[in-house]
């Protein structure tokens, strides 16, 4: 192997060459938010229907699919971990952000239903949803999870004014613009940078 000695310049190109490769190697394809936008947003429009257009004695039920995403997840997860070459602190950090987000999605459930109030649990996961998107988007420096975060947190406000079932609507539009649309960005972005 022939040894050679890079100049100044040539090492901090070479550095900034790998650092570059590891910031936009974010790893971050979008399946994840994709996943989970299309599936909460799909539960939600199903309880929304049945609520105003069935006899269902238990709409909230179909959030029970929800569990299957959470499996599908870990070992979604765990594959990524096993072909990862390298992690960044980047990748790190994200993960921590939706592991807090995931425990105080589950905290907040527990607590409002064993108190029996319902009525709070929406504006609440609307709110929640914002914290690990802005989060993420702030950590990949990308505008869109930003901008899908504060839609959040206005749409949690929005969603104390209306009816209960009508929260379920501004879940849905919530995860249009925090998960979807930034989800389909990041996969547009993925597949231009890995080409």
């Amino acid at each position: 192997m022939e040894d050679k000695n890079l100049s100044a310049t040539e090492s901090l190109h070479l550095i900034e060459g790998m650092i570059n490769k590891a910031k936009d190697r974010f790893a971050e394809n979008g399946l994840l938010y994709l996943l989970w936008g299309w599936v909460v947003l799909a539960c939600s429009i199903t309880q929304y229907i049945l609520i105003m257009y069935s006899n269902f004695s238990k709409p909230e039920m179909v959030w029970a699919i929800t569990w299957l995403v959470v499996i599908f997840q870990i070992f979604y997860l765990s594959k990524q971990e096993k072909n990862r070459k390298v992690k960044t602190y980047t990748d790190e950090l994200i993960g921590f952000v939706w592991m807090v987000f995931g425990i105080s999605m589950f905290i907040v459930g527990f607590i409002l239903g064993k108190n029996n109030q319902w009525t709070s649990m929406y504006p609440i996961i609307i709110g929640l949803y914002g914290m690990p998107t802005f989060l993420s988007g702030a950590i990949m420096k990308f505008k869109p999870l930003k901008v899908g975060a504060i839609c959040c947190w206005i749409f949690a406000i929005l969603s104390t004014f209306i009816p209960l079932q009508y929260s379920l609507l501004l879940i849905g539009a919530a995860v249009i613009v925090a998960w979807i649309i930034p989800g389909y960005l990041l996969r547009q972005k993925f597949i231009q940078e890995n080409k």
